[in-house]
């Protein structure tokens, strides 16, 4: 289930996050690292949502994720295909709302 958006999706489908053992929170592409994971829409919008209810604080116990928030955010616009990042900015996705 995306954090984000709380709706289901195939796993494949999501990017996850993941607190390894030493307690540092990364995005964990393969979806093999150990660790307590979440997962996420690749999708601006539901990052935003995320990060605007703390879900990713609540999941992990952790007070501060820009770093991760920034990671995802460069992540999702990389993979995010032209059209659709027309779209976005339409919408007033950007990161200055993140």
């Amino acid at each position: 289930m995306c954090i984000g958006c709380r709706n289901m999706k195939p796993k494949k489908d999501l990017v996850r996050i993941v607190r390894n053992k030493d307690g540092a929170v990364e995005i964990d592409l393969k979806g093999k690292s150990p660790g307590r994971g979440a997962y996420l829409c690749p999708d601006r919008e539901c990052l935003a949502r995320a990060l605007k209810a703390k879900r990713i604080e609540k999941e992990f116990g952790a007070a501060n994720m820009q770093d991760i928030a920034a990671g995802l955010e460069e992540l999702f616009r990389a993979c995010t295909p032209p059209d659709q990042k027309n779209e976005q900015a339409d919408k007033g996705v950007n990161k200055q709302e993140i």
